[in-house]
């Protein structure tokens, strides 16, 4: 088992070496992949050094599975060479995403579409996989209708230049700006750059993503995603329509029998999900359940997860998981 990680020095690549460590995801060859400027440099992996290597190296080594996180231009044209030299490429970009010939896959609710021939296999975008962990069993009873979304986006999403941006700002620092305005005491209603329909390209994401990986262009989607001065993880408002009257026990039963999806929901003790709870931890979290006493087939939640962990690396990792165990 070779396996390599694309983009292995970024925030995502890192948590991606510590989650196959924790996993215990045996590996016979670590490829460590960044870009030419980090060729040489060292990285741990199970308490052994190993040399960064640049992409064309790496390719060479044809490895089993390689994991990219290196943005989508890199994924565009890199993935292929890899896929072509027989690898299992998981890019957690949205470079392959609305693909019509790739899988957008979140393993507990779609690995099984997975075969040998899905040589590159497209990660979900972070706000969309904490989301549908909650809504896919949903989704499966009722049937959704409508959904409307509200995220609370942690800067960690950008990438290191965003938390050295509010680490400057809090301690009185000049430094590189990841955001046109600040973000320490404050919100930016702003997540990717904005499309010619007016809403971000992480608002579409959502909006997109949802339809494919639910196999459902009929749900009604509209979204609001803001970047806030937070680094655990990201939060977010779902309304959900229903396409079928439900119990509010029953949605409970459904969460806490859900995968990998933790029900924090005791108003009275005020125990509710938030991002710090969330951070450095696998599941999704979901709270304030509430029946929408405006629509009645609709139901309010709160959704919380770390976004570098479910929200990529683990997610891309649960993938290599299927794959080793499935399809190698």
């Amino acid at each position: 088992m070779k396996l390599a990680i694309v983009g292995v020095t970024g925030l995502v690549g890192s948590k991606i070496i510590s989650l196959l460590e924790q996993r215990n995801f045996e590996i016979d060859e670590f490829i460590p992949v960044a870009s030419e400027n980090s060729v040489g440099k060292q990285v741990n992996f199970n308490s052994k050094p190993y040399s960064v290597v640049g992409v064309e190296k790496a390719i060479e080594l044809k490895p089993d599975i390689a994991i990219f996180s290196a943005g989508s231009e890199a994924s565009l044209k890199y993935a292929p060479l890899f896929a072509s030299e027989g690898c299992y490429v998981i890019d957690n970009s949205s470079a392959w995403r609305m693909d019509e010939t790739k899988k957008l896959v979140i393993p507990e609710i779609n690995a099984n579409l997975l075969s040998k021939d899905d040589r590159i296999i497209a990660n979900p975008n972070c706000s969309t996989i904490q989301m549908l962990i909650a809504l896919a069993p949903l989704q499966e009873k009722y049937g959704i209708e409508r959904l409307v979304i509200s995220t609370y986006q942690s800067i960690t999403g950008t990438g290191i230049k965003a938390v050295k941006q509010m680490n400057n700002e809090r301690n009185e620092l000049d430094g590189e700006k990841a955001y046109p305005y600040q973000i320490d005491k404050n919100c930016i209603p702003q997540c990717d750059i904005f499309t010619e329909n007016g809403y971000t390209k992480e608002e579409m994401k959502l909006v997109n993503e949802t339809r494919k990986i639910l196999n459902d262009n009929e749900i009604k989607i509209t979204a609001t995603a803001v970047r806030v001065p937070v680094v655990g993880g990201h939060s977010e408002s779902i309304n959900v329509e229903l396409k079928t009257d439900y119990e509010l026990s029953d949605i409970i039963n459904i969460f806490q029998n859900t995968e990998n999806l933790i029900l924090l929901d005791d108003i009275q003790n005020n125990i509710y999900p938030m991002p710090i709870q969330a951070n450095d931890k696998d599941e999704v979290f979901v709270g304030r359940l509430r029946k929408d006493f405006s629509c009645p087939k609709a139901l309010n939640m709160w959704v919380v997860s770390d976004n570098l962990r479910k929200g990529a690396a683990t997610n891309a990792v649960q993938i290599a998981e299927y794959i080793k165990a499935n399809i190698l």
